[in-house]
């Protein structure tokens, strides 16, 4: 059985902490946890797999923005971690209302340390416990890998092969499309053995139910084919990749009480055995093995002969205008969806492919008016249907597949100044951290081409040369004067636009500016001194 957070907690290690878990009565018990880890560094969430209990000792919390605190939050929760753990008492006094309201919106636990605990006490009495466990999950779910490659070798249907898999976890299992449509399923002998030959408990689930590992299931729909009275349980989801192509979905019904942790790695473990087996009874067609295989080139930035050797047969002329997209989404594979059906609604060649946790999409252009035709993507893309909680940055114009890779670097790179800005930028002008976000590289080329031919040490001089003052004084006097010039002069010097932006009083704004001008010696208008101020403004935020 998995270790769950209330045993966690219990354990004398981490009692002596005098935990409290926020929100008040969540089922600590229900909630497992795969790895025990402490860190103070608020941009830990890319790290992490998910399933975690993160201690935070509270000393970054402490210094952080309300702003921060509730990125953190929201990050930590995306990544799936179990909960968060936080001491109070010291440079902490209490855990931030903010943060715990921020919290129970994402459904995240967070439990508040109250005595001082060693972290590294707590890890090792508590990791030694969960690897062993994990050891025990491993070896059964290695068993059943080589019973269904026994299967499989021995030309067994999918639904034979699925049916050692769910004998394994006590769970129903279902094989399903990427457009839902169900390839097989099985349910445990035990299950069968007390609901009929049938097998008829099973409930029916939803393609595309669930995207992230451990959400509960949905109520199922009046007219599902379930019975009314199915137990109720945790939807795990595993993709199936086959050649860089997403070929199925393997679903994992864990009833309540199951062991979530075991169907969860035995489900990523047959990976490779249920890929072999859907190569045989549906291999992927040959264009999207093309496809794939080009945007694999284009990651690993294959040589020009290679990219022009693969695009024909994914459906791109060598010398085709092009933009890659670096998508960064809580549900990866729902969004890749969506993108997919928008580009083939408008006839858009197109080639996506998942790397980990990125998603990169590649779309041709037409050979006329093609910067019109980007932005018209640009635009569209911010309509896409359905909720999606993710960022997508379009790359520049590529004037050929060759130029892929580097359209694609210009995209992550708009990622990373996008990140920048978030962490810089006052709490009314920061971008939304979650919904739908299209960024545009065009928009941040200047900070790209600063972070690529400029080293920090000359950016750095180069700001504090025409920017000192300003800096100083907000860093005296707590002003704004920095983010007012930037709007200022996003504007065009429009000091009517951007007091409407800053929600400043006409007055307010040309005090502002006049007090800018005396610190950088004088208005810029008219001067050559304007772009070079500009180009300082836009690099002051770089690291």
């Amino acid at each position: 059985m998995s270790v769950s957070l209330g045993e966690i907690l219990a354990h004398p290690a981490l009692a002596a902490a005098d935990p409290v878990v926020h929100p008040q009565g969540a089922d600590t018990a229900a909630q497992p946890v795969r790895w025990v880890h402490s860190s103070e560094v608020l941009d830990i969430a890319p790290l992490l797999r998910g399933g975690e209990l993160l201690l935070c000792g509270g000393i970054t919390l402490a210094t952080a923005t309300p702003a921060r605190r509730a990125d953190y939050v929201r990050e930590l929760a995306q990544r799936g971690i179990a909960a968060l753990a936080i001491e109070t008492g010291g440079v902490l006094p209490e855990v931030p209302p903010a943060m715990l309201e921020t919290a129970e919106e994402y459904g995240l636990p967070v439990v508040e340390l109250r005595k001082v605990v060693p972290f590294v006490g707590v890890m090792q009495a508590i990791n030694s416990i969960l690897v062993s466990e994990s050891a025990g999950h491993l070896h059964q779910a290695d068993a059943a890998t080589r019973a269904m490659a026994a299967e499989l070798a021995h030309g067994a249907s999918l639904d034979k092969i699925l049916a050692v898999l769910a004998d394994i976890t006590g769970s129903a299992v279902r094989l399903v499309s990427p457009w839902g449509v169900d390839l097989g399923s099985a349910v445990p002998e035990t299950a069968t053995d007390d609901d009929g030959a049938d097998g008829s408990a099973q409930a029916e689930v939803p393609a595309g139910a669930a995207e992230l590992p451990g959400e509960p299931l949905p109520p199922a729909a009046p007219d599902a084919p379930s019975v009314p009275d199915a137990p109720a349980g945790t939807l795990m989801g595993v993709d199936i990749p086959v050649r860089g192509v997403l070929m199925g979905r393997l679903e994992v019904r864990v009833p309540q009480g199951g062991d979530t942790a075991l169907a969860q790695v035995a489900g990523e473990r047959a990976v490779d055995i249920l890929g072999l087996a859907l190569l045989q009874h549906t291999p992927p067609g040959l264009h999207a093995q093309a496809g794939a295989e080009l945007m694999r080139a284009v990651l690993t930035s294959a040589p020009e002969w290679r990219l022009e050797q693969l695009a024909p047969g994914a459906g791109f002329p060598a010398d085709s205008p092009l933009v890659v997209a670096a998508v960064h989404a809580a549900a990866p594979q729902e969004l890749r969806g969506a993108i997919e059906a928008f580009l083939s609604a408008g006839r858009i060649p197109s080639a996506a492919y998942l790397d980990d946790a990125e998603l990169v999409v590649m779309a041709s252009l037409p050979d006329t008016e093609t910067a019109g035709a980007r932005r018209g993507l640009v635009e569209s893309l911010q309509g896409l249907e359905g909720n999606h909680d993710a960022v997508i940055s379009v790359g520049p114009l590529a004037d050929g597949v060759a130029r892929a890779a580097w359209s694609l670097a210009e995209a992550r790179r708009a990622l990373e100044v996008r990140q920048v800005r978030r962490r810089n930028a006052s709490p009314r002008r920061r971008p939304p951290a979650h919904g739908l976000v299209v960024v545009d590289a065009d928009d941040v080329s200047v900070e790209s081409l600063a972070l690529t031919g400029m080293t920090a040490s000359a950016r750095e001089a180069f700001v504090n040369h025409h920017l000192r003052a300003v800096l100083q004084h907000d860093a005296q006097r707590q002003s704004q004067l920095l983010e007012t010039l930037h709007v200022w002069l996003d504007s065009g010097c429009n000091t009517a636009q951007s007091a409407r932006e800053l929600h400043l009083e006409r007055q307010s704004m040309h005090h502002r500016l006049q007090r800018i001008f005396e610190l950088c010696g004088g208005d810029p208008r008219g001067t050559g001194k304007l772009a070079a101020l500009h180009l300082a403004v836009r690099m002051a935020d770089l690291p």
